[in-house]
């Protein structure tokens, strides 16, 4: 009788289990994919990490690439944490990767972007950011599932800076870019080859980076030229015909755009009244950052302008 007992008991427990099994089968998780991996530039091995949507491997889709570029003294992963955008990349079904800066000699082996006339060791040791960036691009076309014509630039500070380079000097693979708190310190004419489209953020309270230009309170002592006057620029490289129009002022925040640019490229400018230099809708981008902006979020703003755009 027991013998009986324990045999019927396990026959339970095992079609329990095979039930359990099957309906696992039935309903997988959304599994994310992650991916970090290294590439050597100039004799100089350089890091990133590629995240691809759930169900990528499911899909026989092109999807967009967003390039995310860390603050200076961040680093991919800490820039993926404090923005969130995995999260939106995940949910829009888009890739996105996070890129390294190169470490200085520090004990705190702080991350930097040489995006031009800033920041740090990069700018020091003269790092060919541009031609990290271009070749990650390549590989990446080349091994994943990515539109070439749907790339696109993101970054604070720093990264942001960075994002405003590769506009200029590869125009002919970055369909558009989305700089946050940052602003432009090309050293050289902005080369750009074709119209780009920009999204800028920034809040009036970021004292790191001026909105009205001016030497920051930040580790990197450089000036920083006006948002007006690098906005005026584009508006010109982008032969945009009408003047800048404000579509939205209130207590919130001020919203700009230009028109009529060439090639159907945008221009738009969020001047945020809260928040300061931190990603708006994210988290601070350390202990003592500043707090973010809550009247906007950057992800959802940079994903939508991102659409209207691609490469021709």
């Amino acid at each position: 009788m027991q013998t009986n007992r324990f045999v019927t008991t396990c026959l339970v427990i095992a079609l329990f289990c095979s039930f359990l099994s099957c309906r696992k089968k039935e309903t997988p998780p959304d599994y994310e994919y992650r991916f970090p991996s290294t590439m050597v530039v100039d004799g100089r091995t350089r890091s990133y990490v590629v995240v691809l949507p759930p169900k990528y491997y499911e899909s026989s889709d092109y999807f967009s690439l967003v390039i995310a570029l860390h603050g200076g003294g961040g680093s991919g992963t800490q820039f993926e944490t404090s923005t969130g955008l995995t999260v939106k990349a995940n949910a829009a079904k888009f890739v996105v990767v996070y890129p390294d800066g190169v470490p200085n000699t520090s004990l705190l082996k702080a991350r930097t972007w040489n995006a031009g006339g800033c920041c740090d060791y990069a700018v020091d040791n003269n790092i060919n950011d541009v031609k990290f960036i271009s070749e990650l691009i390549d590989k990446l076309v080349a091994t994943y599932n990515i539109n070439p014509k749907k790339v696109y630039a993101t970054g604070h500070s720093n990264g942001g800076m960075l994002s405003y380079r590769l506009a200029c000097e590869l125009s002919n693979k970055i369909a558009a870019i989305a700089p946050n708190a940052s602003t432009m310190v090309i050293t050289q004419p902005c080369a750009a080859s074709r119209p780009v489209s920009v999204l800028h953020m920034h809040s009036i309270l970021d004292n790191n980076v001026p909105y009205k230009g001016g030497v920051g309170s930040g580790f990197s002592n450089h000036y920083n030229p006006p948002i007006d006057s690098v906005l005026k620029g584009w508006q010109l490289k982008n032969q945009c015909a009408q003047p800048a129009r404000v579509i939205t002022d209130n207590s919130n925040y001020t919203f700009t755009k230009w028109y009529d640019c060439l090639n159907n490229v945008n221009i738009y400018y969020y001047l945020m009244k809260d928040g300061g230099h931190s990603w708006p809708g994210g988290l601070p981008g350390s202990l003592v950052g500043d707090t973010p902006s809550t009247v906007i979020n950057a992800n959802d703003l940079l994903w939508e302008f991102f659409q209207q755009h691609q490469l021709p």
